[in-house]
């Protein structure tokens, strides 16, 4: 990368990231996620080449995962790590919320000389998104009364609504592999559903992409049995995308017609909509009998639709026969994670270290959204980084 042209294309974006939470992809402006991809990019090649980005000498970026993770928690201390901060990891089953705190009080209690709050929570459709919001009101709340020094910023790092770390990611992923954002127009993705001998995952990764590349004039295709459907609001919004970027949004529910000729497969297992809304109120009651009874339900209709695995048959009928497989990982590998699953193991295999690739660049995008929260100018602060030149491993 030539660091000068890199930071004259940022400066020809007119983002409006500063001081402001990064929850949801489609309440940010073309400009606004060109900025992040571009600054993320930035920041990898610093990486590389042995620039320390420490902009920070101290503070804490504190996280709450409501879920399991491996990849999202592991990028997110190393995108705090890599701009200067410690990290911070919430164990609520060791704070005062068991003990009624509220998300008011905890919200201040953890951010005196905090900057960020990463926050995962996607188990509850209709909650995730909306305890997020809460948890920035009540820092808004803080900053104004003078409890707090400064507002930390908040960075969704999954919710049941999307998952912008890691579309964007996949974002990054696809621009380099194509060459530009430009050359994405035109190119097919088929956001796919895909068997799973597990239920309840989150609908928000499939959303976030459909989202997402229908910004950018592609042709998106979301496949999945019947019954499959994703939250009806954000597949509206995709289609509206879709025409906007004159691109195209079409849903399928074959998994054989949707792969053909497509550029790049996504396939991807998901709850259906009406499912995860039984799942919620049960979760919420406690009522562990009904969430046994609906899985083992969902479990036996997942399984009358275990042809819907990517395999070599359906990759030879790609462009090419070789459309780029993407997976936001772990992906269930038949024959290798569990019996019967979302991708065959040769087909994995052959894809296994582009997954890996796609992966590396979430770190990046979350210091990305971090940088911009904090300064209002990031092509200045950019150029103060390169000018200090200051290695990151002294040899």
């Amino acid at each position: 990368m030539n660091f000068q042209s890199a930071i004259n294309q940022l400066q020809t974006i007119k983002p409006n990231l500063h001081q402001e939470d990064f929850l949801l992809t489609w309440e940010k402006s073309e400009d606004d996620l060109k900025a992040i991809l571009e600054i993320a990019s930035i920041l990898k090649t610093m990486r590389e080449q042995n620039i320390s980005p420490r902009v920070f000498d101290s503070g804490l970026a504190v996280s709450i995962f409501r879920d399991n993770s491996t990849r999202t928690r592991f990028s997110y201390a190393s995108a705090a790590n890599l701009l200067g901060l410690a990290v911070q990891d919430m164990d609520e089953t060791k704070s005062q919320i068991a003990h009624g705190e509220t998300v008011r009080e905890t919200a201040n209690m953890i951010s005196f000389l905090s900057d960020f709050i990463g926050i995962r929570d996607d188990m509850y459709l209709g909650e995730g998104n909306k305890y997020m919001r809460e948890v920035g009101a009540a820092l808004d709340e803080g900053f104004a009364k003078k409890v707090l020094p400064s507002r930390p910023g908040i960075v969704n790092l999954q919710c049941d609504m999307d998952h912008p770390t890691q579309s964007m990611a996949d974002l990054l992923h696809l621009k380099n592999h194509f060459g530009s954002l430009e050359a994405l127009r035109g190119k097919k993705i088929v956001m796919s559903w895909a068997y799973s001998p597990s239920y309840g995952k989150p609908m928000s990764v499939p959303q976030g992409i459909i989202a997402l590349m229908s910004r950018f004039g592609m042709n998106v295709e979301l496949a999945y049995p019947e019954g499959y459907d994703l939250i009806p609001e954000i597949v509206e919004l995709s289609q509206s995308n879709a025409i906007v970027s004159e691109g195209s949004f079409k849903i399928s529910n074959s998994m054989e017609e949707a792969v053909k000729d497509a550029d790049i497969v996504y396939p991807k297992s998901w709850a259906p909509f009406h499912i995860m809304q039984q799942r919620t109120e049960l979760l919420k009651n406690r009522d562990t009998k009904g969430l046994q009874e609906l899985e083992q339900d969902c479990l036996a209709n997942n399984a009358k639709f275990k042809d819907w695995e990517y395999d070599e048959a359906k990759r030879k009928l790609t462009k090419n026969q070789d459309a780029l497989y993407m997976h936001c990982l772990p992906a269930d590998i038949s024959g290798v994670s569990c019996k019967e699953g979302e991708v065959s193991s040769e087909t994995f295999e052959r894809y296994r270290i582009p997954t890996y690739q796609q992966a590396g660049y979430k770190p990046y995008i979350i210091a990305a959204m971090m940088f911009a929260n904090k300064f209002e100018k990031p092509t200045e602060e950019l150029a103060n980084i390169l000018e200090k030149n200051k290695n990151r491993i002294e040899r």
